[in-house]
């Protein structure tokens, strides 16, 4: 599955649930998407909080799918393609030097 199918696919889900809907508890504007993205990356930390290693990986890949999904919608409620502005990104960091 490609990211395109992967967003469509999210869009489905989340009409399922109704969260697109005008009087929708959970409106899915940009504001609050980002804002469950900043939440859920924060999550991923938590299975790295005193420890080198997450205790479980599923768990890990649960929560790295949460913080994929809000990026994936995030991205097209704001009208990003997000492949195109991820190959751009790479494009500019082929230019870049980091201090190492």
């Amino acid at each position: 599955m490609n990211l395109t199918e992967l967003t469509q696919t999210m869009h489905d889900f989340v009409r399922l649930k109704g969260w697109y809907d005008p009087d929708s508890p959970r409106p899915q504007t940009p504001r609050n998407l980002a804002i469950s993205l900043s939440l859920e990356a924060a999550e991923v930390l938590e299975h790295f909080q005193w420890r080198a290693e997450p205790d479980a990986s599923d768990a890990l890949a649960g929560e790295l799918a949460d913080v994929a999904l809000y990026l994936l919608q995030l991205a097209s409620v704001s009208g990003i393609d997000l492949e195109t502005a991820i190959l751009q990104k790479l494009e500019q960091n082929r230019g870049r030097t980091w201090e190492r």
